[in-house]
């Protein structure tokens, strides 16, 4: 990752796309403590945990946690689901009475919108993907965090169970104004989940914005790429598509924009300077010199 910088408001979803190898599930493992970053903060409710010690590690894993895209690989396949939910709980020692303890556990169940008679003492092979992935969303809630990061969540789910898991994870944002970073490839998935979309390439941020904003005007080439590349025309209103020739570029090292060997637009000075994020618009930012469907005036100053 390369000078990536975002912001997450309180009961907000941002999505976050690109292409494999972009940097998305990185900037996951770093907000949550799996990798420590050479460099930079990370700020959560004002504090900066990027040095947080033990003690204060422990306090911040119960406000942010983790839905991991395999539901099978993320769960202890020697442990039953209640127990699998039970775990954090007398971990961070937040309900002492056992009986206690597992009755919330089936609340949990329930809530994640499964039956505990059922699927309690089940070990995870025993579940089917959709039962997995709901009981890593039980395992997560267990903390009452205000923060959870799923990374592509449903997609090795089946297409006729993704839209009950995405359901349920905005039931339960709307009725514990949960904060989400939401982690995908499906843009028309992003569109439905997100708030706020940012677009990553090669380990920076390259576009953030609304999400019909950002899916209707793109202002930077590769987010026209990504959504162009949608099948059935994509979600552009412009007749333009980004040439096939461009999509297989994958060069190591290069000078100014990182995306210009890809981009169609680029210029002469895109391979001199490479753009800041900067707000071209209220609420739309983007790296690029020569921002698309812009209202405003050009933001480079190019001699």
């Amino acid at each position: 990752m390369d000078d990536v910088s975002l912001t997450i408001k309180k009961g907000e979803s941002l999505g976050v796309v690109g292409e494999s190898g972009s940097g998305k599930t990185t900037l996951a493992r770093a907000i949550v403590k799996l990798i420590r970053p050479s460099s930079g903060n990370i700020l959560f409710d004002g504090n900066n945990i990027v040095g947080i010690k033990a003690s204060g590690l422990k306090h911040y894993r119960r406000q942010v946690q983790m839905i991991f895209q395999d539901p099978y690989e993320s769960l202890n396949p020697r442990s039953r689901a209640k127990d699998i939910v039970e775990e954090p709980m007398i971990v961070h020692d937040i309900i002492s009475e056992k009986a206690e303890r597992r009755e919330r556990v089936n609340e949990l169940l329930q809530l994640a919108g499964l039956n505990p008679s059922t699927v309690a003492r089940k070990y995870p092979h025993e579940l089917s993907g959709g039962e997995r992935q709901r009981i890593s969303l039980a395992r997560a809630l267990s903390l009452h965090p205000d923060l959870l990061i799923a990374d592509e969540p449903v997609s090795m789910l089946d297409v006729s169970i993704r839209i009950g898991i995405i359901n349920l994870m905005l039931d339960l944002k709307r009725s514990f104004n949960l904060s989400y970073l939401f982690i995908t490839h499906d843009l028309g998935l992003a569109r439905y989940f997100c708030d706020r979309i940012g677009v990553m390439y090669r380990g920076k941020i390259v576009e953030i914005a609304p999400t019909e904003d950002l899916l209707h005007r793109p202002m930077h080439p590769y987010t026209k790429l990504l959504i162009d590349s949608v099948p059935g025309r994509g979600l552009t209103d412009e007749s333009e598509k980004v040439s096939q020739d461009t999509r297989t570029l994958r060069p190591e090292k290069i000078l100014g924009c990182r995306f210009n060997p890809r981009c169609d637009y680029a210029q002469t000075y895109c391979k001199e300077k490479e753009p800041e994020l900067l707000e071209i618009e209220p609420g739309h930012f983007a790296a690029c010199h020569f921002p698309l469907n812009k209202k405003t005036e050009m933001i480079a100053a190019v001699s």
